[in-house]
C-alpha cells in the first residue's frame, strides 16, 4: 500500500472511530440529555471548609447563609449569587434575605455543635488584634473555662453579622466573580473585631 493510499483512508478511520464511540454512548442512555437542576437551597447539605480557625469558620457561615437566603426568596442559589455579583442597587429584600440567612447559619451550626468555642479563636484573633502587649499577654493567661464562660461563639457571631453593613458591601465589591470570598472576608474581619471587643470587656 503507498502512503498516499494509506493518509486518504485516516479520515474514514477517524469517522469509524467517532461512530462507533456515539454508538456506545447511546446505547447507554447519552442521546437523552438533560440539563443539571440547580440544588435546592432548602435542603441543607453538608459544607466543609479548606481552612481553619475564624477563616474557616466564616467560609461555612457564608456556605450556609446564602443558601438559607436563596431559600428566603424561593430562587436558587446560583440565582441569588449571581444577582448579587450584578452592579446596581441591591433591594431591602435581598439585604434582609442575605442577614437572615447568615444569622440562621449561626443557629444551625450553633445546633449541630459545629461551632468551635471562643478559647480556641483567641490566639488568632489577638495575633492581628490592636491591642498592647501586656493586654494581649493578660487575655491570653485566662483559662479557656473564663474565656467561654463569659463569651459564647454564637453571640459574637451574632453581634458581628448585625454590624456589617452588607449593602456597602455588595455594592463595592472589587471581584464580582469572587462574591463569597469577599463576604466570608468582611465576616471574618466583623468576627475577629467583635471578639477583640468583647475580650476587652472580659479582661
Amino acid at each position: 500500500m503507498t502512503p498516499v493510499v494509506r493518509w486518504a483512508g485516516l479520515p474514514v478511520l477517524a469517522a469509524l472511530l467517532v461512530a462507533v464511540v456515539l454508538g456506545v454512548q447511546v446505547a447507554n442512555g447519552g442521546g437523552a440529555y438533560e440539563p443539571l437542576r440547580p440544588a435546592d437551597p432548602c435542603s441543607p447539605r453538608e459544607t466543609t471548609s479548606r481552612s481553619d480557625g475564624v477563616e474557616g469558620l466564616t467560609e461555612q457561615l457564608v456556605l450556609i447563609g446564602i443558601d438559607e437566603a436563596a431559600c428566603t426568596l424561593q430562587i436558587s442559589r446560583e440565582e441569588l449569587t449571581l444577582r448579587l455579583a450584578q452592579p446596581g442597587e441591591r433591594t431591602d429584600a435581598e439585604i434582609d434575605a442575605l442577614r437572615a440567612g447568615l444569622q440562621s447559619a449561626v443557629a444551625r451550626m450553633e445546633a449541630a455543635g459545629t461551632l468551635p468555642p471562643a478559647s480556641s479563636l483567641v490566639d488568632e484573633v489577638l495575633a492581628s488584634a490592636d491591642l498592647n502587649g501586656f493586654v494581649k499577654a493578660a487575655i491570653r493567661a485566662l483559662p479557656d473555662g473564663v474565656v467561654d464562660a463569659a463569651l459564647k461563639t454564637d453571640d459574637v457571631l451574632t453581634r458581628a453579622i448585625d454590624d456589617l453593613d452588607l449593602r456597602e458591601l455588595l455594592d463595592n465589591l472589587t471581584d464580582r466573580d469572587d462574591l463569597e470570598q469577599q463576604i466570608g472576608a468582611a465576616v471574618e474581619q466583623a468576627v475577629k473585631d467583635s471578639l477583640v471587643d468583647r475580650l476587652r470587656t472580659v479582661f
